[in-house]
């Protein structure tokens, strides 16, 4: 298995689960690879590369790894590059040497999750680079894919951004759903500080909020969906007192702007809600069986 290892995440699961969904264990005649079982002698060899179609940041390697050596553990792995590098297209990412028929099998599986994570890392470093902001920082959310949040937020981490909160148990973020139930903002923000809540994240839309919610003991404003011009002005009544983000109507056309009004933080859904998946294949020759004599 890879020395791969992220906080919160089981990747020993997650191959499991991964390689046995598409395996289809514990289902009637699951759990076996009838291609490759049928076409494949078992004493087969493959060598393999993968390699990007496209200019890309790479992220998912070392899962890919895994994946292969969990049906092959004595598989030789190269890795030719490293997630977070910037590639050009036609980049030898990994080669791979083992049973043809473990290769194979985890082959859909492993160009899933690079794809995936290599999408998500790609389209970050294009936010960071048309924000154009080293005092800016990029911040990714919580749409994420069910399941995947921890792979999409260290996929995020090698394009160049942040993570904003993993979930509802770090910090506390009070939006105008949780707003309008306790009846204000400063109302909201008070009954998250005297919970005991270490970190309170504050949405506020209006400017008329700012003050109440620091007031209360907002630790972080999330300034949402305002112009560049109404941004201005709440990083100046904020004053550095908080870290303040944009947050809202963020493309790439508009990044540059509200990231240069003064706000510490832009984040942006669509990093891992709609990044589309990198153009990487992996292409098999086989080697010399041993039953060839």
């Amino acid at each position: 298995m890879s020395g791969f290892q992220l906080p919160g995440f089981d990747l020993e699961q997650f191959v499991r689960d991964t390689l046995a969904e598409d395996l289809g264990a514990g289902l009637p005649g699951g759990g076996r690879d009838v291609t490759s079982e049928s076409v494949i002698p078992a004493d087969a060899r493959f060598s393999g590369v993968m390699d990007s179609r496209d200019a890309i940041t790479v992220a998912g390697l070392p899962i890919a790894e895994a994946l292969f050596r969990e049906l092959d553990p004595h598989i030789d792995v190269e890795m030719l590059v490293k997630d977070g590098e910037r590639v050009p297209a036609g980049t030898d990412l990994l080669h791979v040497e083992g049973k043809a028929r473990a290769l194979l099998t985890a082959e859909r599986s492993a160009l899933n999750t690079v794809q995936h994570l290599s999408g998500i890392a790609t389209m970050v470093r294009q936010y960071v680079d048309a924000m154009d902001n080293p005092g800016c920082t990029l911040l990714d959310t919580r749409k994420t894919i069910p399941g995947l949040r921890h792979l999409e937020k260290y996929a995020v981490r090698m394009g160049g951004g942040s993570n904003h909160r993993m979930g509802l148990w770090d910090a506390a973020m009070i939006k105008d759903n949780h707003v309008a139930v306790a009846g204000d903002v400063g109302t909201a923000v008070s009954r998250a500080r005297d919970a005991g809540v270490a970190k309170i994240i504050c949405e506020v839309d209006r400017l008329d909020q700012i003050e109440p919610a620091i007031m209360a003991g907002a630790d972080h404003l999330l300034l949402d969906n305002m112009p560049p011009e109404m941004l201005r002005e709440a990083v100046d009544i904020v004053n550095g007192r908080v870290p303040t983000e944009a947050s809202g109507g963020i493309d790439l056309d508009t990044i540059r702007a509200k990231a240069a009004t003064g706000v510490d933080y832009v984040s942006v859904g669509r990093l891992t809600q709609s990044a589309p998946a990198a153009d990487i294949g992996l292409d098999f020759k086989p080697l010399r069986s041993p039953s060839a004599g």
